[in-house]
């Protein structure tokens, strides 16, 4: 008998997106809330039923979501803020206000503030605990899930976000640190004892408590509110009439700084990551053993990339681990959340380039033949079919090194990587140059992409139109927007970006060294999914990129253009990087084919460039002494290559969103950038402390309004905004932009916004220069 196989997670966004359609049509008033609701219910048993067949023994349920499963937390625990209680919406329509923003007749409110999820690029709603909100069961979203499932048939594991990792993401209003007092610890606690008797109640064998956090460096205090939560929790496990087993899932690291406090609570399940956290975790097992009552649920097939799992390196984590206890599971590292639905239908890959790639359904069947080759003695393995299958994949060079790309990173010398004259100097001679205004005011770079132009896009990659019908149509959205821009007041403009699909795909289409799928969609946030392109060999540019449309686009204008590109980080991190070569390497091969795009983006004329590293802090290691030795030390070196070669008049700008800035806030002055963009919006500009606090030498612009909602914000609401910038910077140093990009919003709520925007800046303008 094979051991037991279980899913953290599975994609909920379908095999098409179909989730994402139906709740854009019922927020468009296309369609009912019953009809979005019978879409998720037809998901969710398609899911279910998939893995069934596959054969896992641990269907996971609830990690289903219309938006974000810690938002379904939130909501669960009654944590929600009276704001959007008071605009009396049903249960769907309330999670949709506090995840976008609500604007009509009941009320206008802006979202929650919205985070990185730990290393990934999937968002989550920051839950927001104030003194009148009454934490409580309150909802019956986890049961209705489980008792769904089970009238098919299937016994599923309600997956939850654990209450340590949820009290640690957790915030007061205005983006306070939450306090830990013992009344909201035993709170929540209760609703967590509350889920666990009603489960065993239910029939549920096994509930997973997700706890993430717990792979984090570990403050003051941390060590008891665990230790807190969870003595209060398990006695609920055990009833008179029935009992449940608790799995404690961790991911994205390693807990060896607490494992043996965790195997003293004697959990019926503990899952650890041996994707990310292998070395650390095996130590630890090693040191303190496993609690007898316990199974550990190892995980090895990894959800954060799509590559196919090297069985021989599975099998040997799983050696190592039986030699410490004979009870144990077989899991995904992670989510499969972070991965695309499936490979099949991938026909634009050769079969010779597909075969090295799973995704999640492909992931099932790595976990069940791994949990099979496991049971197997030697001899029965050397004839195993699908254990010599899969090493044929890992035998020899999948791909040959380009000669041109090693010489030309073996001669980089230090100097490539320092810009000359320094910041302050190089600023004066800008401010000359540039001769912009007080408070500049500028957009990140993309505008709405509306169906129109998708469309075009499409028929010209079909080659239904010609390059030429293509151009025309491009260069007419150009002007267009540009004459809009001028019209309402910006300062500097942006072409629009109309011929890019994704700022990191279309890149990539200009690289050597990449390939493309047709429908590996991920979730990023809401209904928001990107389709990451995929590093399959060395990297170098093959052909100029963007400066043919930026400089069409500054030949229409007397106004400064920004060129627009996206950085050598950025693009690694939002593609799936190769797993034969350091990320290091990728990134500089990244960075020296961005340099040459900046260098011609300036022969051309164009006087302000934008390199936006948008996910920069994503990938930041979650153990602050992991920071600089495994990242930190070799990221910030390959975004000053990309820039190093400019004029001093050139003027630099990067860009940021959705991340914790504040405690990386000197090393992203390390930059060297001239100018940087924040989103500071949905995080109530927490940022601006830290800026303060580092005498930050970069010019900033922290967005003044939140581009995720589609509320519009009026011209007061931002001059607020700007005066708490202006009380923590210098006016001389202050940017006015929206915090993100527009593709994703519409004109009738984009340019409403924009003119109210410029209109509040020109208003300070106007009082400062009195």
């Amino acid at each position: 008998m094979s051991a037991l196989t279980s899913v953290i997670g599975f994609p909920r966004i379908g095999s098409n997106r179909e989730l994402k359609r139906s709740i854009e049509s019922y927020w468009k008033g296309t369609s009912t809330l019953e009809d979005m609701q019978a879409t998720a219910r037809e998901l969710r048993k398609k899911h279910w039923l998939l893995q069934k067949e596959v054969g896992i023994d641990l269907i996971p349920s609830n990690d289903f979501s219309y938006y974000d499963q810690l938002l379904d937390t939130s909501m669960l625990l009654g944590a929600i803020p009276q704001r959007y209680n008071r605009l009396s919406l049903d249960a769907e329509d309330t999670l949709f206000a506090m995840g976008r923003g609500y604007q009509g007749e009941r009320g206008d409110v802006t979202a929650l503030p919205m985070k990185k999820w730990f290393t990934t690029n999937y968002h989550y709603l920051v839950p927001e605990i104030d003194d009148s909100e009454e934490i409580k069961l309150n909802s019956t979203k986890p049961f209705d899930e489980f008792s769904e499932a089970k009238e098919l048939g299937i016994i599923t594991k309600p997956v939850l976000i654990g209450p340590y990792t949820f009290l640690k993401l957790a915030r007061r209003p205005e983006g306070a640190p939450l306090t830990f007092d013992k009344g909201l610890v035993n709170a929540v606690a209760r609703v967590y004892a509350q889920v666990l008797s009603r489960f065993a109640e239910l029939g549920a064998q096994w509930v997973q408590l997700d706890e993430p956090y717990l792979v984090l460096d570990k403050s003051d205090g941390d060590l008891e509110l665990f230790k807190s939560l969870y003595s209060k929790i398990l006695p609920a496990r055990d009833t008179e009439k029935a009992s449940v087993k608790v799995l404690l899932q961790t991911y994205f690291g390693h807990i060896a700084d607490i494992y043996e406090t965790v195997n003293l609570f004697e959990f019926d399940g503990v899952g650890l990551d041996f994707v990310e956290g292998r070395d650390d975790n095996l130590a630890a097992l090693k040191k303190f053993g496993v609690a007898q009552r316990t199974t550990i649920f190892a995980g090895i097939v990894n959800g954060r990339n799509i590559w196919r799992n090297n069985y021989a390196d599975s099998l040997g984590v799983l050696d190592a681990v039986n030699q410490i206890t004979d009870r144990v599971a077989v899991s995904t590292g992670c989510s499969l959340l972070h991965v695309p639905f499936s490979v099949e239908g991938e026909n634009g890959l050769h079969p010779d380039v597909r075969k090295h790639f799973a995704f999640a359904v492909e992931k099932l069947q790595e976990i069940n033949e791994i949990a099979a080759l496991s049971e197997l003695d030697e001899a029965a393995l050397k004839d195993s079919r699908e254990l010599a299958d899969n090493q044929a994949l890992f035998d020899g060079h999948r791909v040959e090194t380009d000669s041109k790309v090693a010489k030309r990173i073996e001669a980089l010398h230090h100097s490539d990587f320092t810009r000359l004259p320094e910041r302050k100097e190089r600023q004066a001679e800008q401010r000359e140059e540039l001769a912009l205004p007080l408070l500049p005011t500028t957009t990140i770079g993309s505008f709405p992409q509306t169906r129109e132009i998708r469309a075009e896009r499409a028929q010209f990659r079909k080659h239904e139109i010609s390059e030429e019908q293509y151009d025309t149509f491009i260069k007419q959205h150009i002007d267009e927007v540009l004459e809009k821009q001028e019209r309402i007041g910006l300062d500097v403009l942006v072409h629009g970006e109309f011929e890019r699909n994704d700022m990191v795909e279309y890149f990539g289409q200009h690289l050597n060294g990449f390939l493309f799928t047709k429908n590996a969609w991920v979730q990023s946030y809401g209904t928001r999914c990107v389709k990451p392109p995929i590093v399959w060999s060395d990297v170098s540019r093959a052909q100029p990129i963007t400066v043919s449309w930026s400089a069409y686009a500054q030949s229409r204008t007397t106004r400064l253009v920004k060129g627009m590109l996206t950085g050598p980080v950025t693009i690694l991190n939002w593609s799936w990087p190769r797993e034969d070569v350091s990320h290091k390497l990728q990134t500089t091969q990244l960075a020296l084919a961005i340099r040459d795009e900046v260098l011609d983006l300036e022969d051309a004329g164009i006087k302000v460039i934008q390199i936006d590293e948008a996910a920069l802090r994503e990938k930041l290691p979650l153990r602050r002494s992991d920071w600089h030795k495994l990242y930190l030390d070799w990221a910030i070196p390959a975004f000053r290559l990309v820039h190093s070669g400019v004029k001093p008049t050139t003027q630099i700008h990067t860009h940021m969103c959705y991340s914790e800035f504040n405690d990386i806030i000197k090393d992203i002055d390390a930059m060297d950038a001239d100018v940087i963009s924040f989103e500071a919006s949905r995080s109530d500009l927490t940022v601006l402390d830290a800026i303060h606090d580092a005498h930050f030498e970069t010019e900033a612009g922290p967005g003044v309004y939140d581009i995720h909602s589609p509320r519009i914000p009026s011209e007061a609401e931002i001059e607020t905004r700007i005066n708490e910038i202006l009380d923590k910077m210098e006016a001389s140093a202050v940017w006015i932009n929206p915090d993100c990009g527009l593709k994703t919003r519409g004109d009738a709520e984009t340019w409403p916004s924009l003119e109210h925007m410029v209109a509040a800046a020109q208003a300070i303008r106007a009082r400062l220069e009195r």
